[in-house]
């Protein structure tokens, strides 16, 4: 962000707006200033005013003799433009727009924003808004929001794109006790956006970890960039809503339509490495996780409780999670079964049955706690007679304490009787949950983020060739010249051979003579294919014949498809009749790129052939970027991988050639952006190399 210092602590600013009616936003906001202990300088503006809330009140910015950092707008948004010349004159470097009526209300209100954004550039004024509640940092102290309420101190920053959620969650924080170090506003985000704000809590040393709830990412690139950098220092958690598939309707080629929407965030989120939750608890149960307990070495989980039921839940969480049940030592196991009752649970989970009171909890503290082979620890606890909560809470924070390295997690499962030992629990740092599953999913997410914070570095995409650029600039030149936006399966193919994909010889005929000779040259057997370009299934309209052995067959196969076309598509005029040269069979796979709006393109890989819509075995990464490890993982992620490795008996195939497909599509993919959709299906697999067959390729 660039801005001077810290946006959320300013020298000095003035509330553009300010009231002495009770009700008023320009009241509230400005009482919130004053109580929350802002130790700046404040000057209401209102023209109308001498004086509010104790504080002299100018007529405008003019009149203030002093310089002015940021501005707080508090009025209706026809007086916004404005004033934010006279902002821009005053020599004002931040602005907050609480104002509405802006692109959230229509095209009227995008028009005014649009306006309202060039003056506030031509002054270099960056812009929070419009349409937001504010800005809160505890540790300045600052309230600029006109909500009810201000939250303690804590290390949670909370960035949301809704305003409306933003005040039920600070509701809900200051009753829960939940503490933040910053809340920010984002509205419509017409200058300043979640990235901005991302980087700022990240060098803030008072925030642990970073939530955020989001609609959309406005800056693709730029959200990558500064996010990945960001998860490598602090946790970011993202609720991003809007999670349809309607992306996909849109989408012309398979790819397309497996991707929708929706997947380019998962894509973009992996790649840089931010935690996707999908509700709000999840959002603050890894928060509070997160700030109170340090993240686990490894993935190995233990589970102590006092119910069998509650266990078998937990342990099959873990399970579902990728998590992995902790395999205690030899010494561990004797010395739990040596003081255990028969009836125990002594393997992991350790249960501690019914009738345990905190010498029972206690012992198996002690014995899980010291095993090597344990990173994280639940401890889960059932109300019966003889339970004693608070002090078995006691005992677990002692060992928490002497082993500060372990992860350890809380679900105390009742009411009344277990409240005091599960308040006692989250006052000294361990998160207590109502039930299993959030407990174990917390646990989850700070392995996984320890994982991506370990990630190594991306790697440079090493090229070792040269693509034929001009023959791709050259077919694509011809192709817009002839007013089309789809290429013939003959272009596609020479623009993946010109990126060193093997492409299946395709030569394009205009006549049943012609169509025998390319034939003879090719060799047999030949497949024959209707060029056209508003014609996407082919076989649906009898336009492919297969496995063609003779000149005589191939000039039969041509007046055939002509027929079949004209009597099903009368009014498309084809190109031509492609002739292909039939290749071995192998195993059948798909390679992709769609182009998302925000992320620029995707890259798919999985299974392929006539089936790919039913299985839907893709896996997606971005192509900017991509690297050798990221498509190993891709490859990995899918059922495909099995067939790949050799299944029930057959040779594998050559990974490294599919490889090699996957990293030269994305190249071709950003060396140029006027691809939308590229589909190579089926990529047959060999024991030794490919060959791309059916390809297609849209531009825009």
């Amino acid at each position: 962000m660039d801005t001077a210092g810290s946006f959320t602590n300013p020298k000095s600013l003035a509330v553009i707006g300010a009231s002495n009616t009770p009700g008023k936003i320009g009241n509230a906001l400005l009482s919130n200033l004053l109580g929350s202990g802002y130790k700046g300088k404040i000057y209401p503006i209102n023209p109308k005013e001498k004086e509010i809330l104790g504080l002299p009140c100018f007529p405008s910015l003019a009149d203030v003799p002093d310089e002015i950092e940021m501005a707080i707008f508090c009025i209706p948004a026809r007086k916004a433009i404005e004033t934010a010349e006279e902002c821009g004159k005053k020599g004002v470097r931040n602005l907050v727009v609480i104002t509405a009526g802006f692109k959230e209300i229509g095209r009227a209100g995008a028009e005014l924003e649009k306006e309202f954004m060039s003056v506030c550039d031509r002054y270099g004024m960056r812009v929070l808004g419009p349409n937001v509640v504010g800005f809160i940092d505890t540790h300045t102290p600052i309230n600029a929001t006109f909500l009810k309420g201000f939250p303690p101190k804590g290390e949670i920053a909370f960035i949301s794109q809704s305003g409306a959620i933003l005040a039920s969650i600070l509701d809900w924080s200051i009753s829960a006790g939940i503490g933040y170090s910053k809340i920010y506003s984002l509205g419509n985000k017409a200058d300043l956006s979640e990235v901005d704000f991302i980087a700022e809590a990240v060098d803030d040393p008072n925030t642990k970890v970073i939530l955020c709830y989001i609609e959309d990412v406005t800056h693709g690139p730029e959200f990558l960039k500064v996010v990945a950098e960001a998860t490598r220092k602090k946790p970011v958690v993202i609720l991003k809503s809007g999670t349809s598939q309607s992306g996909a309707l849109a989408a012309s080629s398979h790819t397309g339509a497996l991707a929708g929407s929706d997947l380019a965030y998962n894509t973009a989120f992996k790649r840089c490495g931010v935690l996707r939750v999908t509700n709000m608890s999840d959002l603050f149960d890894l928060a509070i996780s997160f700030v109170s307990q340090p993240l686990p070495k490894g993935d190995r989980v233990a589970i102590v409780t006092n119910s069998g039921g509650p266990g078998i839940i937990a342990t099959d969480r873990v399970e579902a999670h990728g998590l992995h049940m902790a395999r205690f030592a030899k010494e561990t196991i004797e010395e739990l079964r040596s003081y255990m009752p028969a009836e125990a649970g002594i393997y992991n989970p350790v249960d501690v049955l019914g009738d345990a009171k905190t010498d029972r909890f206690n012992y198996a503290f002690e014995k899980v706690f010291k095993d090597e082979n344990v990173d994280s620890i639940v401890m889960l606890m059932c109300p019966v007679a003889v339970t004693e909560p608070v002090d078995t809470a006691r005992s677990l924070i002692e060992f928490s304490r002497r082993y500060p390295e372990k992860t350890v997690i809380s679900a105390m499962m009742g009411g009344k009787s277990l409240a005091e030992g599960a308040a006692l629990l989250s006052s000294s740092g361990i998160p207590c949950f109502s039930m299993p599953e959030p407990a174990v999913a917390a646990i989850a997410g700070m392995t996984a983020y320890r994982k991506m914070k370990d990630r190594p570095a991306v790697e440079d995409r090493i090229t070792d060739f040269k693509p034929d650029l001009k023959t791709v600039k050259a077919i694509f030149y011809d192709v817009k010249r002839d007013g089309r936006l789809a290429l013939l399966g003959s272009e596609a193919a020479e623009i993946v051979s010109a990126y060193g994909i093997t492409a299946a010889p395709t030569i394009i005929s205009q006549s049943p003579d012609e169509a025998a000779a390319i034939a003879d040259q090719l060799g047999y057997p030949v497949v024959l294919k209707i060029a056209s370009p508003k014609i996407m299934h082919k076989t649906d309209v009898g336009g492919v014949i297969r496995d063609l052995q003779t000149a005589e067959e191939v000039k039969n196969a041509y007046v055939n498809i002509i027929e079949n076309v004209h009597r099903y598509l009368p009014k498309v005029v084809p190109y031509g009749i492609e002739i292909q040269k039939m290749m071995p069979k192998g195993i059948e796979l798909i390679v992709g790129m769609t182009r998302d709006v925000q992320f620029g393109p995707l890259i798919g890989f999985g299974l392929g052939g006539i089936f790919v819509n039913l299985i839907k075995d893709v896996s997606f990464r971005l192509a900017q970027g991509l690297t050798s490890m990221e498509i190993s993982d891709m490859i990995a992620e899918t059922k495909a991988y099995s067939l790949m490795k050799g299944y029930r008996g057959e040779k594998p195939v050559d990974i490294l050639a599919v490889s090699e497909v996957i990293r030269r599509l994305a190249l071709l993919a950003t060396d140029f952006p006027e691809i939308t959709e590229v589909d190579v299906n089926p990529v047959f697999a060999y024991e030794d190399g490919i060959a791309a067959l059916d390809i297609k390729i849209t531009l825009s």
